[in-house]
């Protein structure tokens, strides 16, 4: 277990990570975080894409799974299952416990699981402290939190060095 900020790979977005290819590294289980990963926030559906996306997965014996962190009542039950996926809210990432309760929950293990999220100092950290490896995607959208885009300008080097150690 390790304490990188190193995501391996980058992906403009979940539509560019192969559920064939997952299958074949021998991934069973895609922990996925919801807000600017999956949908924007506030956003309360899946999209066409993201529905695509979890069938192709299911297609290649993958299992997808709604691990957030998002705080508002309901918000990723309900998103779930309108994907027809389980899910965790309140995760704490990047603490282990999260990552572990979900596999644990899912009969999965660490070399069977990948984490796919936006945020180096959650998703990918979080995914690196429990042996899961971790796939970075571009934001879906930045705009509304001025936080956001210093966030993001802090994860930059670690965005840059992800994208030249490819995963898939």
């Amino acid at each position: 277990m390790s304490l990188s900020l190193i995501p391996r790979g980058v992906y403009p977005s979940v539509r560019d990570i192969s559920p064939k290819a997952l299958a074949e590294k021998g991934i069973r289980l895609v922990l996925a975080d919801l807000d600017n990963t999956l949908a924007p926030y506030k956003v309360t559906q899946p999209s066409a894409e993201v529905v695509a996306w979890k069938e192709a997965l299911e297609a290649n014996g993958i299992q997808l799974f709604l691990l957030s962190n998002s705080r508002r009542p309901g918000r990723a039950q309900k998103f779930a299952e309108q994907l027809g996926v389980p899910y965790q809210g309140h995760s704490g990432k990047p603490k282990r416990a999260g990552y572990l309760r979900a596999m644990e929950r899912m009969g999965s293990t660490p070399a069977q699981t990948v984490m796919v999220g936006d945020q180096i100092f959650t998703d990918i950290l979080g995914a690196n402290n429990a042996g899961v490896t971790p796939l970075l995607v571009r934001p879906i959208r930045l705009a509304g939190n001025p936080g956001r885009y210093l966030r993001y300008a802090v994860e930059t080097p670690f965005r840059l060095l992800g994208s030249g150690r490819p995963f898939l």
